[in-house]
């Protein structure tokens, strides 16, 4: 009789568990992960915070609007902490352990490149909302930020027509995006007749505080007689010691200016802006923009993050764009499946923060306006610059011999790389 009280017993505490196990699954199944993969700390996090801040908004506004599919969105927040293989070990922990269906994160070009093989390995869904070098298409990434053609060609028109610039100095960190994004503006001057003795091209490491020499040698180098600028593609906390600098040795943006892809309303805010200002900055997005939208969204951030003091910038408002097109394309494929999602956000539209139109298209990039902004003392920046649209976005420059005949296309030609010449598609994803 003990024996078949005990067997009883244990049938019930295995009934038990298994109904907890299921009761836990039910739950989890009740929710929509998001993932948010944004450095916290390290030399990024004064970029990457706030975008993480940014999702978390975005989830809490759908919620209360009943969240999606009938269910809650739930956000998942890694800290890969500027820490390039930690961002692919976070994003695998998102899609493999923490199973969520999509991610937003990423700022610099190395750590989506480091998570890019692991999203395509376990088919997950990455939008990605920063400025970069293009030169790539994955079928598993949506790529909010700017191509080159977007935000780096433009802002060289703007100086070499405008300004009347000479001589350039194309001055960034040392890793793919600038890299990339020079060797194509380098092209690009080339190709308008700048030699190549007129092109300086400086790079320095992630979190450069020293540049007492580098500025010095940018001011030699502006002292030939020809209309000079700085085209930086510097990125994180270097950007502070940089500006400073600048001040130091009373280089003014009417002598040498700098137009900046990686510093907006948010670098700003942390620096003594008196030196900087007349400097420019090229994005797609600035917080001065005079339009309802915007205001709306301005107020909608300040009321979440409880400071009216914080700032709005171009990557938050990518970040806004993808999160609206995501939703848009769960409502269209009623399901979260990343294959059924990425068919449907194709061709899917959603106001921009400016007063247009962001349109998804087949090579995973947006349709942008671009605006160059000039600083001001208050760290906000004034339009003196814009398109009179929006410019599609290009995944493979037209500057570059190996990628002027290259095309991705993921509805006609399933094919993020495809060569118009050859007629192949190499493969590979990006």
């Amino acid at each position: 009789m003990k024996q078949i009280g005990l067997l009883k017993h244990l049938s019930l505490t295995a009934t038990a568990v298994a109904m907890m196990a299921f009761g836990a699954a039910a739950q989890a199944a009740d929710t929509i992960k998001v993932g948010v993969l944004h450095s916290l700390s390290g030399t990024m996090a004064i970029s990457e915070t706030t975008l993480k801040d940014t999702v978390l908004m975005m989830i809490d506004e759908q919620n209360k609007k009943g969240g999606l599919l009938g269910k809650k969105l739930e956000p998942v927040v890694v800290d890969p902490a500027s820490n390039w293989p930690l961002f692919a070990e976070k994003a695998r922990e998102l899609l493999a352990k923490d199973k969520v269906d999509v991610t937003f994160g990423c700022w610099t070009s190395v750590s989506r490149k480091s998570v890019l093989p692991v999203f395509e390995e376990l088919n997950g869904l990455l939008f990605y909302p920063v400025q970069y070098e293009g030169e790539e298409s994955s079928k598993n990434v949506f790529y909010t930020g700017a191509a080159p053609n977007q935000q780096a060609i433009p802002a060289v028109d703007y100086l070499m027509n405008d300004v009347k610039v000479k001589r350039w100095v194309l001055a960034g960190t040392d890793y793919v995006y600038p890299r990339t994004t020079n060797k194509i503006l380098e092209a690009y001057l080339k190709s308008k007749g700048v030699k190549a003795e007129d092109i300086m091209i400086n790079y320095t490491p992630f979190g450069h505080s020293d540049w007492q020499s580098i500025v010095s040698d940018i001011k030699k180098f502006g002292s030939a007689g020809k209309k000079t600028a700085v085209v930086s593609t510097i990125n994180g906390d270097a950007n502070v010691p940089f500006y400073k600098e600048l001040g130091n040795q009373k280089i003014s943006a009417e002598d040498i200016p700098v137009v900046a892809f990686s510093v907006g309303e948010e670098e700003l805010a942390g620096l003594d802006t008196k030196p900087l200002v007349g400097h420019l900055a090229a994005w797609n997005y600035f917080m001065s923009i005079d339009k309802p939208v915007n205001k709306s969204a301005i107020g909608s951030w300040h009321q979440f993050i409880k400071n009216n003091k914080r700032t709005f910038n171009d990557p938050m408002e990518a970040t806004v764009i993808g999160f609206n097109l995501w939703v848009k394309a769960v409502e269209k494929a009623k399901t979260t499946d990343v294959a059924k999602v990425s068919d449907a956000i194709i061709g899917l539209e959603t106001p921009n923060l400016t007063g247009g139109t962001a349109k998804m298209l087949p090579n995973h990039h947006l349709t942008k306006p671009v605006f160059i902004g000039e600083i001001r003392e208050d760290g906000q920046l004034d339009v003196v610059w814009q398109t009179k649209g929006e410019v599609a976005g290009d995944a493979w420059s037209d500057f570059l011999p190996g990628s002027k005949d290259i095309e991705a296309d993921w509805v006609t030609l399933k094919c993020g790389n495809y060569n118009t010449k050859t007629k192949k598609c190499s493969g590979q994803n990006f």
